[in-house]
């Protein structure tokens, strides 16, 4: 499947997620500078680079774990600098690369847990619907980072920030990981920002990307104008890093 740049949300909607100037770091360090990025409503924008490039730092700061150094973030259009909890208040849900699953819990009560609607999750994941009687942590390692991003996009974000969603997963769960952020940006108008590491695979479900090298965005295009330069993307930026499979 692959995604056309545009995704059928107006031309001119206004950005659910804007950074200008992002710069941010650990105590007084800077990790990544003068970051400018867009996301729009029913939008799905791949964050990619190395590891080390400073994607991870860069979405904590955008979701308010993480304060600035400089420059400014805005939520639909107005300026924040609220902490994450006052955020996803706002309609904003960060996935990050470590599964968010309460072990003791059922699949049910995890779905329950954070203001989810559980059928909304399920509509997305239809699979964990015979798994729900199950507890979280007897669950495999796919059906824990489904029930994880189901929970998130069960509560129908306005903003999902993803962090490595398919981190040390099989290529059929996270090809269904991929096409559930699709779904829910196409159906649900969530605007979506992901770090990916199966970049290729990425590519094929996003509407744009940025490229980041050393804390700085190197490049942005349209998720078919990166693919056109996949080889010099991956020599140049993601030496070292996974490329993924096709």
């Amino acid at each position: 499947m692959t995604v056309a740049a545009a995704n059928g949300r107006p031309a001119a909607s206004a950005p659910v997620l804007e950074a200008r100037g992002l710069t941010a770091g650990y105590g007084a360090q800077p990790v990544v500078h003068d970051v400018d990025l867009v996301v729009h409503p029913g939008e799905v924008v791949a964050l990619l680079g190395r590891n080390g490039a400073g994607k991870t730092t860069t979405l904590l700061a955008l979701s308010g774990e993480l304060p600035l150094l400089a420059g400014t973030v805005f939520l639909d259009g107005r300026p924040t600098k609220a902490p994450l909890h006052r955020r996803a208040r706002r309609g904003l849900a960060f996935v990050t690369e470590e599964r968010s699953v309460f072990k003791e819990l059922s699949a049910s009560d995890n779905l329950r847990v954070g203001d989810c609607d559980p059928q909304a999750a399920l509509e997305l994941f239809p699979e964990l619907e015979r798994r729900l009687t199950v507890r979280g942590g007897l669950l495999s390692g796919g059906e824990q980072q489904m029930l994880t991003l189901a929970r998130a996009l069960g509560r129908r974000p306005r903003l999902l920030l993803a962090d490595e969603l398919s981190l040390g997963l099989a290529p059929l769960v996270v090809h269904r990981l991929l096409n559930a952020v699709r779904t829910a940006a196409l159906e649900r108008g969530t605007g979506v920002l992901l770090v990916e590491q199966h970049v290729r695979k990425a590519l094929r479900f996003v509407d744009r990307g940025y490229v980041m090298q050393r804390g700085r965005i190197q490049l942005a295009g349209t998720a078919e104008e990166l693919r056109g330069r996949l080889s010099e993307i991956e020599e140049s930026y993601l030496t070292g890093a996974a490329a993924g499979a096709p």
